[in-house]
């Protein structure tokens, strides 16, 4: 992990699927710790004046915007309940941005983007659940984008530990700087 961060007024917290339905998944680290240092990020972040994006997955509740591929693994075949798709009241403040997306990644038919570019971001730090799913398919959008990227690793979980071991240790120091919140909380200080 890195200590060398140079987070300036370009910098977002990009917070990727902390909500309800997903928090109360089985996770590899467990899900309060990690709304525990998101929330830790997130208030920093405002504190500083700088961008807050809480980014959540839904759908329309006829489901007709769900992913319609041929997968060996689908994916829901119906819209979860709109309690699915609910940010923790703990975690929301009035002023952040909210994203929502309907496919892995957030910069997919969404105005994630906009909303970053016109704000001035050029940095990027990224965490949520899950880690191979949510947060790498936006990471490497991004990073495709280029944006730079850090990760808040002690903020990042996934359901499947080798999935989340896999991106944090080839995927992740390949495209950003890997790093954890008390690291990015000093860095926002200094």
């Amino acid at each position: 992990m890195t200590t060398s961060l140079n987070l300036d007024g370009g910098t977002a917290l990009v917070l990727i699927d902390l909500q309800k339905g997903i928090l109360g998944l089985p996770t590899t680290r467990p899900a309060p710790e990690i709304l525990k240092n998101a929330i830790a990020l997130a208030e920093a972040f405002r504190a500083r004046k700088l961008p807050v994006v809480l980014v959540k997955v839904a759908w329309s509740p006829d489901g007709g915007d769900l992913p319609t591929t041929d997968v060996d693994r689908p994916g829901p075949a119906a819209a979860p309940p709109a309690a699915f798709s609910e940010i923790p009241r703990e975690l929301a403040e009035l002023g952040d941005v909210v994203v929502t997306k309907r496919h892995w990644g957030a910069f997919t038919g969404t105005e994630l983007d906009l909303q970053l570019r016109r704000r001035g971001i050029h940095r990027i730090v990224l965490a949520g659940i899950s880690t191979s799913i949510g947060v790498e398919s936006t990471a490497r959008t991004a990073w495709e984008n280029s944006y730079e990227l850090v990760f808040a690793e002690d903020a990042t979980t996934d359901t499947d530990a080798d999935s989340h071991a896999h991106a944090f240790g080839k995927i992740f120091p390949r495209i950003g700087k890997v790093s954890t919140t008390e690291d990015i909380l000093e860095a926002l200080d200094s």
